[in-house]
């Protein structure tokens, strides 16, 4: 092809800009739905970027707030404990006072295992004390088996050490003296 020829067919569409094509469409009506492809195409990658540093701030405030509660989670039963040890020391403050009685310092002692108890439970330490019932060896250790005649056959006898479940789960089971 010669050049003329290359020079007049690049020129046959710019002539025809304004006119209308095949489809019935016109170029500055093509040209403004492209600008407007090219506008919704760029704002939804900002939402895709904006969405995108969202779930990165999430993901670092939740491991934070997961590091915390790691590092923090015994703090209010720590708080609860706090009580015990100061009504200890307000009992062993007493007992060794003058005027204190052995009925006085046994009182403050119950009192103190009773708030220590019940600080116990309010965090679901429950404890295993199985006096007069069957044996359970999920629940209670046998330390020893002692012939009983009239009474029931592997019940439990005594407690020697008390167990504690924590919600449920066994922490400690409780040492135990078993009719045999």
């Amino acid at each position: 092809m010669t050049k003329k020829k290359e020079q007049k067919t690049q020129k046959t569409p710019s002539k025809k800009v304004n006119e209308e094509l095949s489809d019935g469409s016109n170029i500055e009506d093509l040209a403004s739905q492209l600008e407007e492809a090219q506008q919704s195409a760029k704002d939804n990658w900002d939402k895709l970027l904006r969405s995108q540093a969202e779930m990165e701030n999430l993901k670092r405030r939740t491991s934070k707030d997961l590091e915390n509660a790691h590092k923090f989670a015994l703090d209010g039963f720590v708080k609860a404990l706090l009580e015990v040890s100061d009504s200890l020391s307000m009992g062993l403050k007493s007992a060794k006072d003058e005027k204190a009685t052995l009925e006085n310092t046994v009182e403050g002692l119950e009192l103190t295992n009773k708030v220590f108890g019940s600080t116990l439970e309010k965090f679901g330490v429950e404890t295993v004390s199985p006096v007069g019932e069957k044996f359970d060896p999920e629940l209670h250790e046998a330390v020893t088996m002692v012939p009983m005649p009239e009474k029931k056959s592997n019940t439990v006898l005594e407690v020697i050490q008390t167990g504690f479940t924590l919600n449920g789960r066994l922490v400690r089971p409780a040492l135990v003296i078993v009719v045999q």
